[in-house]
C-alpha cells in the first residue's frame, strides 16, 4: 500500500501538484486520467522519486519519507525506496546493446547481486509471462514497439517490486500494437499486482482499474470506481474531459 499525504510539487512558480492526499491499496489497480499537463505523470514520478516532492509524505509499506522536514532525503533512502517500485516508461528505455533476456537480467545482477544463472532463470520465466519466450536473444531494434514495451514490463517486474508504475505505457505505440501491451497489464491485474497507471486509454481504464483518479491542474477533482467515474459522476470538469474524448 502507498499512502500519499499533502504532497506538493512546484516547477519554478507553477504548482504541479497541490496538496495531494491519496491511498493506493495493495493488490489493486489504480488508473490516473486527465488532460496533458494536469499533474498525472508528476505524481507518478514523485512516487518513484524521479521528482522530489517539495512537501508532504509518501509511505510505501513500512518505509515513510517526509519531505516537509528540514532533513534532506538521503541517497540511500532513495535507492531503498526505488527498490520497492518498478517503473515502465512511455519510451521503453531499453539498453540497445543488450538482448531482451539481458535487458531483463541487468537489474537483478547489478542491483540485487544475483548470479547470471539465477537472473537468467527468473528472466526467462518473466519473458514467458509477457509472451516473449521466443524473443530472448533479440535486440531492441529487432523487436516491434509492443514487444519492446513488454520487455520493459518484464524488466520492471524482475526486481520483484511491491508496486508497478506505468507512465502512459501505450502512447508511443502504433494502434495495432496497443492491445498486446494492455493484455499483459490486464493479466497482472488479475494476478493481484499492485499497479498505478497513467493512461489516455479510457476503455482500458474502465475495464481494468479498481479505482480511478481524475486529475486537473495539479489536483484530484474526482475519484472512485470505474462505474462512478464514467457513468455516475456529475463533476463538471470530468464530464467536459470525457465528452471531448468521446467526440
Amino acid at each position: 500500500m502507498i499512502v500519499v499525504s499533502n504532497v506538493e510539487k512546484k516547477f519554478d512558480k507553477q504548482r504541479a501538484l497541490k496538496n495531494i492526499s491519496v491511498t493506493f491499496e495493495q493488490g489493486k489497480t489504480t488508473a490516473i486520467i486527465g488532460s496533458s499537463g494536469s499533474g498525472k505523470t508528476t505524481l507518478l514520478r514523485c512516487l518513484n522519486l524521479l521528482e522530489m516532492p517539495d512537501s508532504g509524505t509518501i509511505t510505501l509499506a513500512d518505509h515513510r519519507l517526509d519531505f516537509s522536514s528540514q532533513k534532506k532525503v538521503t541517497a540511500e533512502e532513495i535507492v531503498r525506496f526505488r527498490r520497492k517500485t518498478g517503473m515502465v516508461f512511455q519510451s521503453f528505455n531499453l539498453f540497445p546493446h543488450l538482448s531482451a533476456l539481458d535487458n531483463v537480467t541487468e537489474g537483478m545482477v547489478t542491483v540485487k547481486k544475483q548470479t547470471k544463472a539465477e537472473a537468467h532463470l527468473i528472466a526467462r520465466e518473466l519473458l514467458v509471462k509477457v509472451g516473449l519466450s521466443d524473443k530472448e536473444k533479440m535486440f531492441p531494434h529487432q523487436l516491434s514497439g509492443g514487444q519492446q514495451q513488454r520487455v520493459a514490463i518484464a524488466r520492471a517486474m524482475a526486481l520483484n517490486p511491491e508496486v508497478l508504475l506505468f507512465d502512459e505505457p501505450t502512447s508511443a505505440l502504433d494502434p495495432e500494437l496497443v492491445g498486446e501491451v494492455l493484455a499483459v497489464i490486464k493479466d497482472l491485474a488479475v494476478a493481484g499486482m499492485t499497479m498505478i497507471i497513467v493512461t489516455h486509454e479510457m476503455r482500458f481504464a474502465e475495464e481494468v482499474a479498481d479505482h480511478i483518479l481524475f486529475f486537473d491542474q495539479g489536483e484530484i477533482l474526482d475519484q472512485g470506481s470505474a462505474e462512478h467515474i464514467f457513468h455516475q459522476s456529475t463533476q463538471a470538469r470530468l464530464q467536459q474531459f470525457l465528452n471531448k474524448l468521446t467526440h
